[in-house]
């Protein structure tokens, strides 16, 4: 039996030279209470245009959550508590939580990668599928993010991973890593740009572990520097 999952989107909950969105992801991952347990946290890369507001380059955040069926009434709760606490006074946050998430907010999270949407969009979707989505201060213009990060989630095929179960924030590990090493950390597989697999070797990671989301699965995509030593040094690609 498949346990149940929650998906959270977060938006517009920062300010320039305030911590970021996808560091509010993590306080929410610190907060899941017992039973609740965090399965990937991903940063996803939306629209990025002159004519939509945004802090860095349009970004918004969301996490997957496993647990029972029906805890979305427990968790909601400490995630109000959790971005109100947060809040920056001029920022637009947004949130999401949706246990079933139809085909529709799927596409809607794709839309919001190529075009421009309103609030009022992202909220008759919300409604019509009786979806969670509130606004927290300023323009609430953070619900279009919030929902189009609970869409790109559930899609299962699109997201930059900011944090999973057992990772430090800061993150002490940069640099070099082999590829195994790689894998421990909660890595699902490791693939070259063509999509070959890679066991062996060594990864330049940078200053974070960050592999994307593809598939439902954690994969790090690398390209390869040199083939000496056994399997080659390679370099990750921060793909969004």
């Amino acid at each position: 039996m498949i346990a149940a999952v929650i998906h959270i989107g977060i938006d517009d909950t920062d300010l320039p030279g305030t911590p970021g969105t996808n560091q509010l992801a993590r306080r929410f991952a610190a907060a899941l209470p017992p039973g609740l347990t965090l399965v990937v946290a991903l940063r996803h890369q939306l629209l990025f245009d002159s004519r939509i507001p945004y802090t860095t380059k349009n970004g918004c955040a969301s996490l997957l959550v496993r647990g029972g069926s029906g805890q979305t009434a427990r968790l909601l709760p400490i995630l109000q508590r959790e971005l109100r606490a947060w809040y920056q006074p001029g920022s637009d946050p947004g949130l999401c939580v949706a246990e079933e998430v139809a085909p529709v907010i799927v596409e809607f999270g794709r839309r919001c990668q190529r075009e421009i949407v309103s609030r009022e969009d992202a909220r008759l979707l919300a409604r019509k599928h009786r979806v969670h989505l509130e606004g927290f201060g300023g323009t609430e213009d953070g619900v279009i993010g919030a929902l189009a990060g609970v869409g790109l989630l559930a899609g299962g095929d699109d997201g930059r991973v900011v944090h999973r179960n057992g990772w430090q924030w800061p993150d002490p590990v940069s640099g070099w890593l082999p590829v195994a090493e790689v894998l421990r950390r909660g890595v699902d597989e490791v693939r070259d740009a063509a999509g070959a697999a890679v066991r062996e070797g060594e990864i330049d990671i940078g200053k974070h572990l960050r592999p994307s989301y593809r598939n439902r699965r954690v994969v790090l995509f690398v390209e390869l520097m040199d083939d000496g030593g056994a399997g080659g040094r390679w370099r990750a690609l921060k793909l969004p």
